[in-house]
């Protein structure tokens, strides 16, 4: 595993729970091609409420449960792997908003292991 430490950049996707990709789930898709092709790391969350360019609002209440709960899939990583995520997304998403912001990593590298 790598590690990484000063300025790198923080990407969200935000797509739906009900998003595809060849007929499995967007974010598990996209979390096992980013493992793949040797992203530091991604966390998939799940959101109980949401609404997006359709203003639709999707929610996880009993009364209006909603089949396209929010999901966003969270990743930093330095500008070489930014650049091969970018042609990546646009060959996966139909849909949804990707944003990039600079930050300031701290720490981040594998525990080490337990003898």
């Amino acid at each position: 595993m790598r590690a990484l430490d000063g300025e790198q950049t923080l990407v969200r996707i935000f797509i739906g729970e009900g998003d595809k990709w060849h007929h499995q789930p967007l974010a598990r898709a996209l979390l096992e091609r980013l493992r793949a092709e040797g992203f530091a790391g991604a966390t998939v969350i799940h959101g109980v409420a949401g609404f997006g360019a359709r203003s639709v609002i999707h929610t996880s209440s009993l009364l209006d449960l909603s089949g396209d709960l929010p999901v966003i899939v969270e990743l930093i990583d330095d500008a070489e792997h930014i650049d091969k995520l970018l042609p990546l997304l646009d060959e996966m998403m139909a849909g949804g908003m990707v944003t990039l912001e600079k930050v300031r990593v701290l720490r981040y590298s594998p525990a080490p292991a337990h003898a």
